[in-house]
């Protein structure tokens, strides 16, 4: 399963917020929400909650799982 993060880049926008100011409320770096909007970096449970909780939504919103092809 490969993790699809489409829905980040809309949600932070949404929320009013930079990258660099969801990066400090989640305290990682601007290149790791760069990486993850991108769709590059698979943020851990851990983070992904944080984002979550930063852009006051569910994790299910903004990260969703897609069954690779065999």
């Amino acid at each position: 399963m490969e993790v699809q993060t489409s829905n980040l880049k809309q949600a932070r926008k949404a929320s009013g917020l930079t990258q660099a100011q969801l990066a400090q409320l989640t305290g990682v770096s601007r290149q790791t929400i760069i990486a993850t909007e991108k769709g590059d970096y698979a943020p851990s449970v851990y983070l992904a909650i944080r984002i979550s909780r930063a852009l006051n939504t569910t994790v299910e919103e903004i990260f969703s799982l897609q069954e690779e092809a065999p």
